[in-house]
């Protein structure tokens, strides 16, 4: 990965989904955050009990034995009741690039609030965190390389 160790891309033109937009990539708020913010790339509205799945037009980059979690801005979670419908999002080393979407990192959003929720282009509403893995000394794998998108194993 030509000296690269992790970090944040905008998708393959033929991969976005929002082209004509200046796509921010993720920037942590200090020094001392462990999350970098991700932000919308389009106005959004959220209804009650609505669920929703906006792409960040944002691939990441990271080590084999890394992990990029995903997890829902307190206030977004606090103040407005929207979580991440499947709770942490897990995005793997081997979701960058994929072909079937060039490793565009998807946000499941869900309004568990009674209220409808609105999220200005711009605004922070994620944040992802690189960690380490460790792997089990018996280490079954099901495929050896990754063959799908979002849900990675593409059943």
């Amino acid at each position: 990965m030509e000296n690269k160790i992790r970090g944040f891309e905008v998708v393959s033109d033929e991969f976005r989904k929002y082209p004509n937009v200046e796509i921010q990539l993720p920037k942590r708020g200090d020094s001392r955050s462990a999350g970098y913010d991700f932000y919308a790339p389009c106005d959004l509205e959220i209804y009650p009990n609505e669920k929703i799945l906006v792409f960040s037009d944002v691939k990441a980059y990271m080590q084999e034995d890394e992990v990029l979690l995903l997890y829902v801005r307190s206030s977004l979670g606090i103040k407005c009741g929207v979580v991440l419908s499947n709770g942490t999002g897990v995005i793997d080393s081997s979701y960058y690039n994929n072909p079937s979407n060039n490793g565009n990192i998807g946000i499941a959003l869900h309004n568990t609030s009674d209220r409808i929720v609105v999220i200005k282009q711009g605004d922070r509403i994620i944040q992802g965190i690189f960690m380490k893995y460790l792997v089990a000394d018996v280490d079954c794998v099901i495929h050896e390389n990754r063959v799908g998108g979002i849900g990675s194993s593409n059943r």
